[in-house]
């Protein structure tokens, strides 16, 4: 699951500046992903390191991928537009289009740490329990993305996967019932684009055939929904086991995380105690990016 960049496409990619970026709406514009596909499927390896990244989510037992960019972040720099640029092109390869369903925030996001914050959000010091973004939207993104700009640099914070489909299959029957049922909400919903409507009451479970569609798990609707005996506590027996399937790592400058969310979910432990004492501009920082599948269906509703 984790893909190294040849040598040889890396030194080409340095010498090849992609233009800036177009959006239709929210959505990166068809032009810019034919752009930047006719600008790199030439480049020596290219294509063969995203059939790569494509397997590694949609095969057989995938559905997330790290892409270490790691080399060309050191040259080109992270906050520097063509590396940006590059990131989003070798998105657009999983066969999606790049979108933001935040109409207020750019099409990638920045993901900081906030001392302040609910430590059990994204930009908190806390344990970021396992989720799908965007749960209770009637067509959340097909894959989330994260781009690490900076770890935490004293040591904490791995990133956490587990294979959702997975987990259920550990469940008991009447747990799966349960699941399947639209017993579940968590979260508000506005001021959103391209990601359908509220969704709410919804099941965890969509009735899809096993092992296929959205399993709707956050785990923190255990703690901020209210929910009744059976239903709430066969959401966490999935949450158990889900911890009990997951992988963990550290993402290092330039890896870029892409998770198909039909398949896994995600989440982070906690920040090493101590942030407090870092400098907001030396503290962990990811970037957030969004794919809908489907390029050529063009922009979601």
């Amino acid at each position: 699951m984790f893909i190294d960049i040849p040598r040889e496409l890396e030194s080409a990619l340095i010498d090849r500046p992609l233009p800036t970026w177009e959006l239709d709406g929210s959505f990166l514009a068809k032009s810019t992903i034919e752009r930047y596909r006719t600008e790199l499927t030439a480049t020596a390896r290219f294509e063969e390191t995203t059939a790569k990244l494509r397997h590694a989510l949609t095969g057989e037992g995938g559905g997330y991928a790290v892409l270490r960019l790691g080399n060309l972040a050191k040259t080109l720099r992270t906050d520097d537009d063509r590396f940006l640029r590059l990131a989003t092109a070798f998105a657009t390869e999983v066969a999606a289009v790049p979108f933001s369903p935040f109409p207020r925030w750019p099409l990638w996001k920045d993901i900081g740490v906030k001392v302040d914050k609910d430590p059990g959000k994204s930009s908190g010091i806390g344990y970021n329990a396992f989720h799908m973004d965007l749960v209770n939207a009637t067509l959340p993104p097909d894959y989330t993305t994260l781009l690490c700009v900076r770890p935490d640099p004293l040591g904490g914070g791995p990133s956490i996967l587990s294979d959702a489909h997975a987990a259920v299959t550990r469940l008991s029957e009447n747990n799966r019932a349960l699941l399947a049922e639209s017993a579940y909400h968590y979260g508000t919903f506005f001021d959103l684009f391209g990601v359908g409507e509220e969704y709410k009451p919804f099941p965890i479970l969509d009735g899809s055939d096993p092992g296929e569609g959205f399993v709707r798990f956050t785990a923190k609707m255990l703690e901020r929904s209210r929910l009744g005996q059976a239903h709430a506590d066969a959401a966490r027996e999935l949450a158990a086991e889900l911890v009990r399937g997951q992988v963990s790592f550290m993402l290092q400058p330039g890896d870029y995380l892409i998770v198909n969310q039909r398949r896994f979910l995600h989440g982070r432990e906690a920040l090493h105690s101590g942030q407090e004492t870092v400098p907001v501009a030396d503290r962990r920082l990811l970037l957030q990016l969004f794919l809908r599948a489907g390029v050529g269906d063009g922009p979601a509703a």
